[in-house]
């Protein structure tokens, strides 16, 4: 005895004959909506991890270092951090060099941190790399600690002249910025 099909059973067999069947379809358009929604939740968020205007647009800073007599140093801002310019005095660049690379955490010679011909001019960025607070001994009388370089009281690191961890908890030496001489006396950060 032949029974008779229901139209429910005779549109979901018509429509596997062609390969897809209206399951699939609402699984795909499911699955595409949910994308969909992810991608427009999570862009706001990316957008607001770019830089702003204002940190994009001091994406270069030039420093006139004309008045930096040797053994001085100034502290300017790049980028919002604060980068210190140090004038080396011979003996500073003597001490630096004569530190064995066996002795130093992070080994970096003075001639890597510095510009050929301008080893006295010492450009990092004043951020201690422990737990980034702004480290003492770039103004007149601050206390430079044991190494003559820069000393961060909150947790004791100390750098030497060249700026390279030499003793606390900061695993690397101040970061030196790109940055290049456009004439004798400007430097361009950045």
């Amino acid at each position: 005895m032949a029974t008779k099909a229901t139209s429910a059973e005779v549109s979901d067999t018509t429509g596997s004959q062609d390969g897809v069947r209206r399951r699939d379809f609402l699984n795909v358009a499911a699955v595409s909506f949910a994308g969909v929604g992810a991608v427009a939740a999570i862009a706001p968020l990316l957008v607001q991890m770019a830089p702003s205007g204002d940190v994009l647009a001091l994406a270069t800073t030039e420093v006139d270092i004309s008045k930096i007599q040797p053994g001085q140093g100034i502290k300017t801002t790049w980028r919002k951090q604060p980068i210190f310019i140090r004038n080396l005095m011979p003996k500073e660049i003597a001490e630096a060099n004569a530190v064995p690379l066996s002795e130093l955490r992070d080994p970096q010679t003075l001639a890597e941190r510095t510009k050929p011909g301008k080893q006295n001019w010492l450009i990092t960025l004043g951020v201690c790399t422990h737990l980034g607070c702004v480290p003492l001994g770039i103004g007149e009388g601050e206390n430079r600690g044991p190494f003559g370089g820069y000393f961060c009281p909150c947790h004791g690191s100390a750098y030497d002249t060249a700026a390279r961890i030499r003793q606390g908890p900061a695993p690397k030496n101040l970061v030196v910025p790109e940055y290049k001489f456009t004439s004798p006396t400007t430097v361009q950060i950045g």
